[in-house]
C-alpha cells in the first residue's frame, strides 16, 4: 500500500528487513537489503526489486496503493516471495548445501540502475558464485515457467535527438530550414533500422515515446526534439543499430538543410541464462509442480543483465493470472493485479533457481566473464 519510487525505498526497505526476521542485514546501493542465511563459503544471490512505477492504481484492490505509485511489474510479488524463502531457508539452514543470499535491490525501473550500483559497489564479488531470480509475466501460462539458455531479454539504450535548423515564418518556408520536416523525416527513416538495416532473425525495437517542437501555430521553430528506446536481444547487435541510427538522423537531417546530433544514455545490458543454470533449472520443474513453458524472449528489459558482468546469471518467467479473475493485463498497466497465489509460484521458482545454481556452480567457471 506504500509503494516508493527508485533510490527512495525507505520505508520498503525497513518492511522487508522487519520480515526477514534476522539480524545478518547489510545495506547495498543506499535503499537496498542483502541479507544471508546458511554455512560459511560460496553463496548463491536471488534477486528481488524494491522499486514502485509512477502509475495511478486502478486495481480497486483492497490494498491498492493511493500515492500516485504501484508496483505494476510484479515487484512486491517478488519481494515477499524472496522474504518467505529467506525464512523458510532459516528453519532448515543446517540442511542447505550453500547459502543463499537475498539480495532486495532498489531501482530496477530508473537511472542510475540499481543492480548496475550494486555491482558497482562490489559487494557481490566476495563469495558470490551466481545470482538469479523469477519475474512474474502475464505472457506465460499459469503453472508454469520459462527457462530458456541465452539472451532472454534485451538491452535498452535512451536516445535523445536534437535537430537544429533555422526558424521563421509559416508562410515562408523556403527562408528557413523547418527542423520539424527533418526530425518528421528522420523518425520514419529510424524504422529501417530493424527492417532493412538487421538480421531479419535478430530480434530489435526502435520506439519513439516522445516528440516536441515549436509554440506557436504560424512560426517555423529552430529546434526540435524527440525521444526514444532503443533495444536489441543479441549484444552484438548493440553497437551497430547505435552507430547506423546516428547515420540515419545526421544524414537526413543534413538533406533538409538541418543539423542533427543524437545523445545515447546507455542502459541495461541484455540479460543473459547460463547454459548449465538453465539447463539444470528446467529439469527441476516438474518436481516444484511446473510445467515447461513455451520459449519465453523478450525486447522488454531489466537491470538484472548488470549482474551478467561478475557471475553467472539466471532468469525465469513465471506465469501469471490476473488476481480479480479478469483476463491478464500487461505490465505497467494500472489494473495489473496478479493473485495471491503468485507469491507462492514465485517463491518456488525462486527455490528451483537457487537449487539449480546450487547443484551447476561446480561446472560454471567463476570470473568476469561467467556467463557470458
Amino acid at each position: 500500500m506504500i509503494p516508493e519510487p527508485s533510490h527512495g525505498e525507505h520505508a520498503t526497505s525497513g518492511l522487508v528487513a522487519e520480515a526477514l526476521r534476522t539480524r545478518s542485514v547489510e545495506s547495498v546501493a543506499r535503499t537496498g537489503l542483502l541479507a544471508r542465511v546458511g554455512p560459511p563459503g560460496e553463496a548463491v544471490a536471488v534477486r528481488a526489486e524494491l522499486d514502485a512505477l509512477p502509475i495511478e492504481e486502478e486495481t480497486g484492490s483492497s490494498f491498492a496503493a493511493t500515492n500516485g505509485f504501484m508496483h505494476a511489474c510484479g515487484h512486491d510479488v517478488h519481494m515477499a516471495a524472496l522474504a518467505a524463502l529467506f525464512r523458510a531457508a532459516g528453519r532448515s539452514e543446517g540442511s542447505l548445501p550453500k547459502p543463499l543470499a537475498a539480495l532486495f535491490q532498489p531501482s530496477e525501473e530508473a537511472y542510475p540502475s540499481g543492480a548496475d550500483l550494486v555491482v558497482r559497489e562490489g559487494v557481490l564479488e566476495e563469495e558470490i558464485g551466481a545470482v538469479v531470480a523469477a519475474h512474474v509475466h502475464p505472457d506465460v501460462p499459469w503453472g508454469s515457467v520459462s527457462v530458456e539458455a541465452g539472451p532472454v531479454n534485451a538491452s535498452s539504450d535512451n536516445l535523445h535527438i536534437t535537430v537544429e535548423g533555422s526558424g521563421g515564418h509559416g508562410a515562408y518556408p523556403h527562408r528557413a530550414h523547418d527542423p520539424i520536416l527533418a526530425l518528421s523525416h528522420a523518425v520514419v527513416a529510424l524504422q529501417s533500422l530493424v527492417s532493412r538495416r538487421l538480421d531479419p532473425t535478430h530480434a530489435a525495437v526502435f520506439s519513439v515515446g516522445w516528440m516536441r517542437a515549436g509554440s506557436a501555430e504560424n512560426v517555423i521553430p529552430g529546434v526540435g526534439e524527440a525521444g526514444g528506446t532503443l533495444r536489441a536481444l543479441d549484444p552484438a547487435d548493440r553497437q551497430p543499430l547505435r552507430r547506423m541510427a546516428r547515420e540515419i538522423v545526421e544524414n537526413t537531417a543534413r538533406a533538409h538543410g538541418c543539423v542533427a546530433r543524437i545523445d545515447v544514455t546507455e542502459g541495461e545490458p541484455v540479460t543473459l541464462n547460463d547454459p548449465a543454470l538453465a539447463e539444470a533449472a528446467r529439469s527441476l520443474l516438474p518436481e516444484a509442480g511446473f510445467q515447461p513453458a513455451p520459449a519465453m524472449r523478450s525486447c522488454g528489459s531489466d537491470d538484472f543483465g548488470f549482474y551478467g558482468r561478475t557471475s553467472p546469471t539466471l532468469m525465469l518467467f513465471v506465469g501469471l493470472k490476473n488476481g480479480s479473475g479478469t483476463q491478464n493485463v500487461p505490465l505497467h498497466h494500472p489494473r495489473f493485479l496478479p493473485s495471491n497465489e503468485a507469491v507462492r509460484a514465485v517463491a518456488r521458482a525462486q527455490a528451483v533457481a537457487f537449487t539449480a545454481a546450487v547443484t551447476s556452480l561446480d561446472q560454471i567457471p567463476l570470473g568476469p566473464t561467467a556467463g557470458k
